[in-house]
């Protein structure tokens, strides 16, 4: 080799080198503690930088195990966290994590020996107060915060060296009916958000982005970390036909006529996907309508869900459709997430009809069109959309604004209905603008999400969803896609109950949604209400198309008992509560005053004993545990990165300063590579 050309090669190499080195450096970030040289690693252990010194220490180890009891359609959990300290310093461990999104997360427990600490609700602040001086003081400490309504951190202080720490949280929440099957989501993986610089052009001014804690964690490991254990009990109140988990393996058994034990088939899994569940009543056993009731404080609270009627003898025409098919290609979706997207779209296109009208936009951090607007469904015309599809690559930020836009621009052609599906992991951090922007913009259309991948971001999908009067799909892996699809388009036919009202007979109800969307097939009405005055019945209203539909439930038959007797476990007026602070939040990003949202929230929450974004959880020791002036080292509990994602050190949705500096290295190794023959740098020019 000549020596330029070996000249070249070294610089390129050290380019690359230089880049590998900073981003890694950059990326995990320094640590306190004394910790371990860089030849003591073993391979065994999980290791953090600790400072410039080259000095590692191990990584806080967690194990969580999750209990869940389920009563007809009320969830109630037990997540119990164990966090062990490996090395030798004091340590304050950080873990981000999720929870279902609509969770009324309510009760922490921290274990510490045969020491048991019940955690208090205070307003944000005051439990951060509390929580840093118990940490100052020496004392364990344990803080449980909402980042988001579906992302939590927990912080627990004051670790000692070979000590575990136990935090027990509780939550409850509805378990979600869908065509004919109740599914529960429990998530256990993050996928790193983006968050653009500003909000969307024509958003109304709403809260700040969330609040300034992290929303992703702060070091994803590729080894299996945080290993899960899980259990479910399933109290249906009938018979079931099928239970199946489309995410996990797992055993089951039949404990009575209508009870039912779920457990994971291995001991523990890696916390890398959402664990998902769906069973079906026999049929003829499909529940049309459930209602669960409380009382508490003089007032009854009442939960009510009723099946719509099945639309196949609606005798509707089907309406002509103006379907967009918007398809994410950020670099969140690398991997089998866009292929599972692509193949939805693929299936999607069978389902359009002659005299339809479409278009396919694809978004990162740029917006494309397949067509300048939307054309008709000929079969040239859905050809070069499948070679449109095909051809998709993943890559870039997640700037969804500009492809939101697109696809609501103006008003569908006259005697189309419009319908927006709109397909992606929803691996974003700015979800406040974007909602504001849906409700804003929607106009006619609706919107219709499809969560894609092993752990789509759930409060994106509902929210936006619910902003978009439509109704939202998960899709977890490429087995469902086909069925899951196919139900959608079922729904997307017409809907089945229009301009919706439920009366209590109690003209003090306070009834949460306050505003009723209209029902789909296999979707249910699902209404919290507190109710102070007695109750014999409720009626529920509706516009069926070819005309009106009533259901009436009586609270007390003439014999007197209940129709159906509230179940055990359940707390309805927690999740009135969590209901009612939705939709504070909600006015919050539709222009309420924030300091009255954040009032009412703060007020519900400590009422309801619940975590909200204003409301923490908070347990501290009274007896000191560390030595005394001991400050313990911070550090991020690693955690596994989504499967099938292509995440890597640093999330693919975002460019950030560790990628620029990685890539300007770069280009300086390239810049050597290209000089001119004979002007290789000598020593003179090193200085």
């Amino acid at each position: 080799m000549k020596p330029t050309s070996k000249r070249r090669v070294e610089s390129l190499c050290l380019g690359l080198i230089g880049a590998a080195l900073l981003w890694a450096a950059i990326a995990r970030p320094a640590r306190g503690g004394q910790g371990v040289g860089s030849a003591d690693v073993d391979g065994g252990e999980l290791l953090l930088p600790a400072g410039a010194d080259g000095r590692y220490v191990p990584a806080p180890v967690l194990d969580t195990d999750v209990a869940i009891w389920v009563t007809g359609v009320v969830a109630r959990a037990r997540v119990t966290q164990r966090f062990r300290n490996p090395g030798d310093d004091w340590v304050e461990a950080v873990y981000v994590f999720p929870l279902p999104d609509a969770a009324a997360v309510d009760h922490l427990r921290m274990l510490v020996g045969p020491r048991v600490i019940e955690g208090q609700i205070r307003e944000r602040g005051r439990a951060r107060r509390l929580y840093d001086a118990a940490k100052a003081a020496g004392k364990k400490a344990s803080l449980l915060e909402q980042e988001r309504p579906n992302v939590f951190t927990a912080s627990v202080a004051n670790i000692g060296p070979g000590e575990t720490v136990e935090i027990v949280l509780e939550y409850q929440e509805v378990v979600r009916w869908e065509d004919g099957e109740f599914r529960l989501r429990f998530p256990l993986a993050i996928t790193p958000r983006y968050i653009p610089d500003g909000p969307p052009a024509g958003t109304p001014d709403v809260f700040e982005a969330e609040p300034v804690s992290p929303v992703t964690p702060a070091c994803y490991a590729d080894a299996p970390v945080a290993p899960v254990t899980l259990a479910v009990e399933i109290d249906a109140g009938f018979a079931l036909s099928s239970l199946y988990s489309p995410s996990h393996r797992i055993q089951t058994s039949r404990v009575s006529d209508t009870v039912y034990e779920v457990w994971l088939d291995s001991d523990a899994v890696a916390a890398d996907r959402d664990f998902v569940l769906d069973w079906a009543p026999q049929r003829g056993q499909t529940p049309q309508a459930a209602l669960f009731t409380e009382e508490k404080g003089g007032d009854t609270y009442a939960l009510l869900m009723v099946i719509p009627p099945d639309p196949g003898d609606a005798g509707e025409a089907r309406l002509p459709r103006e379907t967009v098919f918007v398809i994410d290609t950020s670099g969140s979706m690398a991997g089998a997430s866009l292929e599972q997207a692509k193949l939805a779209l693929t299936i999607a296109l069978d389902d359009l009809a002659t005299g339809d009208r479409f278009n396919v936009i694809e978004f990162n951090s740029v917006t494309r069109q397949l067509f300048p607007e939307s054309v008709g469904a000929d079969p040239a015309s859905i050809e070069q959309a499948r070679h449109f599809i095909d051809s998709l690559d993943a890559n870039g930020g997640t700037e969804m604004a500009d492809a939101l836009a697109a696809a609501l621009e103006g008003d569908p052609p006259r005697g189309f209905v419009r319908q927006v599906i709109f397909v992606t992991d929803g691996a974003v951090g700015n979800e406040s603008a974007l909602f504001a922007y849906i409700g804003e913009h929607l106009g006619a259309s609706r919107l219709f999400p499809v969560g894609i991948g092993s752990a789509p971001n759930s409060y994106f999908m509902r929210k936006a969803a619910q902003f978009g009067r439509g109704t939202f799909t998960f899709i977890g892996s490429p087995l469902q896609v086909s069925e899951r699809m196919d139900a959608l388009f079922r729904k997307l036919e017409s809907p089945v109950l229009t301009d919706l009202e439920v009366g209590w007979d109690d003209p003090a109800a306070e009834a949460w949604p306050a505003k009723i969307p209209d029902l789909y097939a296999g979707q249910p009405l699902v209404v919290t209400a507190r109710l102070t005055g007695p109750v014999d019945r409720i009626r529920v209203r509706g516009d069926r198309g070819s005309g009106p539909w009533e259901k009436v439930l009586r609270l007390r038959s003439p014999a007197g008992p209940r129709d159906i007797d509230p179940p055990e476990r359940s707390a309805v007026a927690k999740l009135w509560a969590r209901r009612k602070i939705d939709a504070l939040m909600d006015g919050g990003i539709e222009g309420a005053d924030r300091e009255a949202v954040r009032q009412a929230v703060v007020e519900l929450g400590l009422a309801h004993h619940l975590v909200t974004r204003y409301t923490s959880l908070v347990a501290v020791d009274v007896t000191p545990t560390a030595p005394q002036g001991t400050v313990p080292s911070t550090m991020s509990v690693p955690v596994n990165r989504p499967a099938g994602s292509a995440i890597g050190i640093l999330p693919t949705t975002a460019t950030s300063a560790p990628l620029y500096l990685c890539v300007a290295i770069l280009l300086f190794g390239v810049a050597l590579l290209a000089r001119p023959r004979g002007s290789a740098v000598s020593p003179g020019e090193a200085r």
